[in-house]
């Protein structure tokens, strides 16, 4: 079976810095697998939050997650702080792919690459819509002309 691949954005439009806490640790004394997917939730949530969104808020609208691809480079430990890079891509009509790159502070260690597709979603009328004006101007020229 091929190995994914996936590249970096040329720019980030936001980084933030969070902690290795235990609760992340599986029994292979490392940071789990599902963990790495719950710090790009994190930092996906903190990259809203510095914009003036939220996650079930943007314009009336929500996101929700099509698909996700994560390739692990590194361990991690307990005591890690993690620095996550975010930018934005492959904007469509109805949302686009967020890219995590994931590195420690300490010696910037690459420890996983993820990327996330959202869309925007009406969850009154639960049915897809598209992108947001406000998110459009906050994020990428490129989507302002969708």
């Amino acid at each position: 079976m091929a190995r994914i691949t996936l590249d970096l954005p040329d720019t980030f439009v936001f980084s933030t810095e969070i902690p290795v806490t235990i609760n992340m640790i599986n029994y292979g004394g490392h940071v789990g697998n599902d963990a790495i997917l719950s710090v790009a939730h994190e930092a996906r949530i903190r990259m809203l939050t510095d914009k003036g969104f939220k996650e079930l808020d943007i314009d009336g609208f929500g996101l929700i997650m099509t698909d996700t691809a994560i390739i692990y480079k590194a361990e991690s430990f307990h005591g890690d702080i993690l620095k996550v890079s975010v930018g934005l891509r492959d904007f469509n009509k109805y949302g686009c792919d967020i890219v995590y790159h994931i590195t420690t502070v300490a010696d910037e260690k690459e420890i996983a690459r993820v990327k996330t597709g959202i869309v925007f979603f009406d969850y009154t009328c639960r049915k897809v819509s598209e992108i947001p004006p406000a998110f459009k101007s906050v994020f990428c020229k490129e989507a302002a002309a969708l």
